[in-house]
């Protein structure tokens, strides 16, 4: 499978959430895969644990991710190989990160994703991201695609610093939802991750429950103005 779709460029076109509550990360992916237009994929896995301390997800270019997989793989080994007792955290990954996609833009040939590395090391929350172009930055919630424009407003109206991580995972839903009504390429099925001290938790899929009766979806045109 990931073998096929590295070899014809698939892409998933949906959101990611990330944000910190009370001692650790919380972060939402969903999981379509497109070829062009066509949803072939609803189940393609966008996060996964780096080292110890991490965890990395994308949007955007499946094979892209893969690429980036196999760079992170090789970072970790030569960082095992000292045998020092130390190991990379979040912070020093997602720096690695923005140079390597910033090297690959200024060589007109950027990977062609968004991404969001999350981890605490020593009781210390980081959450960064980064783009394909390599502009990055740090938060308390990041999000990409869809979700900079729709689902930020709402985190930034409703998280706060103590959240639990049942309140977390209720709001990244509350998220979600949102997103899938209005994103037509996207599906209900997503993945929730848990990243603490101990380590990476990710969780087995599972669909959104969804209502679709509003009545402003029984007639989308109806008052719409315009030609179209």
């Amino acid at each position: 499978m990931a073998a096929d779709m590295g070899a014809f460029g698939f892409h998933s076109p949906s959101s990611s959430l990330f944000f910190s509550c009370f001692v650790l990360e919380v972060c939402c992916f969903k999981r379509p895969g497109s070829y062009g237009s066509t949803l072939r994929y609803k189940s393609v896995e966008r996060m996964k644990p780096i080292g110890k301390h991490s965890l990395l997800g994308a949007s955007g270019e499946i094979s892209d991710f893969q690429e980036i997989l196999r760079y992170l793989d090789e970072l970790i080994l030569y960082d095992n190989m000292w045998d020092d007792g130390n190991s990379l955290g979040p912070k020093e990954v997602h720096n690695y990160l923005t140079r390597v996609m910033y090297n690959r833009r200024n060589k007109f040939n950027p990977l062609w994703n968004s991404l969001v590395l999350g981890g605490v090391k020593k009781g210390q929350k980081y959450l960064g991201t980064v783009s394909m172009i390599g502009v990055n930055f740090e938060d308390n919630h990041v999000a990409t695609g869809f979700g900079n424009h729709l689902a930020r407003p709402i985190l930034r109206q409703e998280w706060h610093e103590n959240l639990s991580f049942e309140d977390g995972v209720r709001l990244l839903e509350k998220c979600m939802r949102v997103l899938l009504y209005r994103d037509r390429s996207a599906v209900n099925k997503l993945q929730i991750a848990k990243i603490t001290e101990v380590g990476v938790t990710i969780s087995q899929p599972y669909s959104l429950k969804t209502y679709w009766e509003f009545s402003a979806f029984e007639n989308p045109a109806q008052g719409a103005i315009g030609s179209w």
